[in-house]
């Protein structure tokens, strides 16, 4: 196991390599700059700003400059947002991303769960059939389309909740958003619990502890649910890092303090620093939930090895 977790994070480092290179060229080379303005700026200040931020060397010497600062832990500074590093940004928004996505990644995933053995159980019946009406509903509509409805319908007419903002220690302002977030999660995990349960239900040695007297919940609990959460368990690090990165719409949407505002304000005025920081963020953030995900796996099936 120690070896298999040695050259996973051996694997790591090349997989983040091509990826903040793809990522910094792409920014780059795409139209328009920090500095474009409606109003043009003189030239001589406009010089003055892109050798500030080095935008006035070569491409190539620009990306060894970014990632000889990258080794050095240094995300660099924003170049929209005055008197504030990258690093300062997103210590300021991150904190409050990561409990919006946690709270809506534990209650989906414990929803989702419970949705998809409830089907599984009662296959063909009624139950099935109102759950999979409700995991379409989450599937088909959009975050930001679903987070606009909710704003609607319990914000502005029946105003049962906050429409949008923030207030400290306000649960209220986040249970729309984290409702947005949770429901196509939950519906994912929902689905493939139940496709996942029914196979289990149906092989060999669940029908012999049937056959042996054992009761409907002793075989759910004792022999159903392990085998069939691991294809759940598989999702659940893509799933998780799904939540955050799609937090920064939903935070957008309704007005929420985190790094959605930064990241999306950012990307519109082509702020480099900034905009690959939050990439390089959540880009560690995933690459630490695979490892994770794939190490769940010898705990839930002991016939995994890892050679």
């Amino acid at each position: 196991m120690l070896t298999y977790v040695l050259r996973r994070l051996a694997s790591i480092i090349p997989v983040a390599f091509i990826a903040v290179t793809a990522c910094f060229f792409i920014l780059r080379l795409a139209p328009g700059g920090p500095f474009d303005q409606e109003r043009a700026l003189p030239p001589a200040i406009l010089r003055n700003l892109r050798a500030a931020y080095d935008l006035d060397q070569p491409l190539v010497i620009q990306y060894f400059i970014y990632i000889g600062r990258l080794l050095r832990g240094d995300l660099g500074p924003s170049m929209v947002v005055q008197d504030f590093t990258v690093s300062q940004l997103l210590a300021l928004g991150l904190p409050f991303s990561l409990m919006l996505g946690l709270f809506a990644f534990v209650i989906a995933t414990v929803a989702g769960i419970a949705a998809g053995t409830i089907a599984a159980v009662n296959q063909n019946k009624w139950p099935d059939y109102v759950l999979v009406l409700v995991v379409m509903i989450g599937l088909i509509i959009p975050n930001f389309l679903m987070g606009s409805i909710l704003q609607l319908v319990f914000g502005v007419y029946l105003r049962w909740l906050p429409a949008g903002g923030w207030q400290n220690g306000s649960m209220a302002h986040l249970v729309m958003p984290v409702i947005v977030l949770a429901w196509p999660h939950a519906a994912r995990i929902s689905r493939l619990m139940r496709g996942s349960m029914i196979e289990v239900l149906g092989s060999n040695y669940v029908r012999t502890a049937k056959a042996k007297g054992l009761g409907e919940r002793l075989v759910l609990s004792r022999h159903a649910i392990k085998p069939a959460l691991i294809p759940v368990v598989s999702y659940l690090g893509p799933g998780l890092s799904y939540l955050l990165t799609g937090s920064l719409i939903v935070e957008q949407i309704f007005s929420l303090p985190g790094i959605g505002r930064y990241f999306i304000n950012a990307a519109l005025s082509r702020d480099y620093g900034l905009v690959l920081g939050t990439v390089i963020l959540y880009m560690a953030i995933i690459l630490v939930l695979n490892l994770l995900v794939d190490l769940a796996y010898a705990w839930l099936d002991p016939k995994v090895r890892y050679r």
